[in-house]
């Protein structure tokens, strides 16, 4: 994701960062865009989305506990070396999300959708990586180049 100097890249949702911690559709080409974009930038609420998805793939017995751990360990370890910048959410998101429920009313956007792109305004990037339709339509309405994973 980069320095927001220049152009900066902003992986939203935990389900696309996940692509490259787990092997599933659409993996290869989310480990190739980040490898090739670092650092990306992220937010605390990709945080809380990556733990949600863990937990989930593990009851769904998708992920035994232990592999559910190391994936975990590996993405903040990730943070804590800067691969990924992890932004916190600051006062302006919540009503920044807001403002967009209403300003995009005309497509299926929720609440996580409003606070990833509320997000990525507030630091001004460039690039939103997604692998949500609804996410790139939304991105490309407010003007983001838009890169997806689908």
């Amino acid at each position: 994701m980069l320095v927001i100097l220049n152009m900066s890249h902003w992986v939203c949702l935990g389900v696309t960062l996940a692509k490259w911690y787990l092997p599933e559709e659409q993996s290869n080409e989310v480990e190739k865009y980040i490898q090739e974009n670092d650092p990306i930038m992220i937010s605390e609420l990709t945080l809380v989305e990556m733990r949600d998805l863990l937990a989930r793939h593990r009851r769904e017995g998708d992920l035994d506990p232990n592999t559910e751990i190391k994936v975990f360990a590996t993405f903040e370890e990730d943070i804590r070396q800067k691969f990924l910048i992890c932004h916190p959410l600051s006062d302006g998101v919540v009503r920044g999300a807001v403002n967009l429920l209403s300003v995009l009313s005309d497509l299926p956007l929720g609440l996580v959708h409003a606070m990833h792109l509320a997000m990525a305004k507030e630091i001004h990037t460039d690039v939103l990586g997604t692998a949500d339709p609804v996410m790139a339509n939304a991105g490309e309405k407010l003007g983001f180049s838009v890169v997806t994973f689908d």
